[in-house]
């Protein structure tokens, strides 16, 4: 024989259904009990789910249903605004000491002020976090979070030895091409301007990163689902600023072709025919190594991994300068040694970017 129309086998299960949103969104059991409340349900509810009082059917909710964080709010206007001022912060602290080498040659007195703004430039553009406050926080966290785990130090503490070591790896990196010994200077000096000025691309990739790894660290259920999330966003971060960078660089040789054009006959096809002859696969090539050598960087540093990117940054034109003491033109050279450094770099951060503990 069935029982009474309405009366449901598990009242308390009819109940969570109907409030899930208010026991997901709980930080304790009176935040439901006055949920309920306010819903205009009493003590008749309370005993019809055999519970003495609104405060215990509250606990029970409170301990049936999982949390869920709040979904994060898009970035705001300021935050925007905050990455793209350290983006333009970031290119013009890299591509003026580079314009100054090119315009007044390398001096002894020329590189070494040439090179304060560089190895400054990490320090001043990475002091606040891509999000301020503390990062929502999913299932995912506990797991592999640790109560050891550092916090954020405040802005005042930012020229820490990594971070000035990840500014002197980013000086030699720009500088050293345009010391080096070459044939074709106008060629080196286009490439190393176009890599500058990417270096804001670099940062902003490096912030977008970072935003998206806390969004997904709050929205993700368990570790499992938060690396999956995370997986295709490094490559797509890598590959939107080696993008920016090819653009800048065949901006640059087009306009290398139009100041400085190659001696001989001329050659039809236009401008951008030009452009696309001045550098040749290996000067190609070496861009896109260097391109990987300022955005491993970057990525490993706004995700709290800075003594690693202090080590990648000087390891590759220490790297690239082995080659180039050897005698390898520069592009050679950066393909050598600045090539290893950055698959070792790429290999490192897929296994460490992807963790939840970068993202905190």
């Amino acid at each position: 024989m069935s029982g009474p129309v309405g009366v449901s086998a598990d009242p308390v299960r009819e109940l969570m259904a109907e409030h899930r949103e208010l026991c997901e969104r709980a930080v304790d059991p009176l935040e439901i009990a006055a949920g309920l409340e306010e819903a205009g349900l009493g003590p008749d509810t309370a005993a019809r789910c055999r519970h003495a009082d609104l405060f215990s059917l509250a606990e029970e909710l409170y301990a049936r249903v999982p949390r869920r964080p709040p979904v994060p709010e898009p970035p705001g206007p300021r935050r925007c605004a905050a990455a793209a001022r350290a983006a333009l912060t970031a290119a013009a602290l890299a591509v003026l000491p580079c314009a100054a080498v090119v315009a007044f040659g390398t001096r002894p007195a020329v590189l070494p002020i040439a090179a304060v703004p560089l190895v400054l430039l990490p320090a001043l553009t990475g002091g606040a976090p891509a999000e301020p406050g503390p990062p929502p926080c999913g299932p995912a966290c506990p797991t592999e979070l640790g109560p050891a785990r550092t916090p954020p130090r405040p802005s005042g503490s930012r020229l820490r030895p990594a971070a000035l070591g990840h500014g002197l790896g980013l000086a030699a990196l720009l500088l050293l091409p345009l010391a080096a010994p070459g044939r074709d200077r106008p060629l080196a000096a286009a490439l190393v301007l176009a890599a500058a000025v990417s270096a804001g691309s670099a940062e902003r990739a490096a912030r977008w990163y970072r935003q998206v790894g806390r969004g997904h660290l709050g929205a993700a259920r368990t570790l499992a689902e938060f690396r999956a999330r995370m997986r295709p966003v490094l490559p797509v971060a890598v590959a939107l600023h080696l993008a920016v960078l090819a653009v800048l660089t065949y901006a640059a040789l087009a306009v290398l072709a139009v100041v400085a054009p190659r001696p001989g006959p001329g050659h039809g096809g236009g401008l951008l025919h030009l452009a696309a002859e001045r550098a040749g696969t290996a000067a190609w090539a070496a861009q896109g190594v260097l391109g990987l050598l300022l955005v491993l960087p970057a990525l490993l540093a706004r995700c709290g991994r800075e003594r690693a990117a202090a080590l990648g940054a000087v390891a590759g034109p220490v790297a690239a300068a082995v080659p180039l003491a050897l005698g390898r033109p520069w592009p050679s050279a950066v393909l050598l040694g600045g090539g290893a450094v950055a698959a070792v770099l790429l290999a490192h951060g897929w296994a460490v970017l992807g963790r939840a503990g970068s993202h905190r």
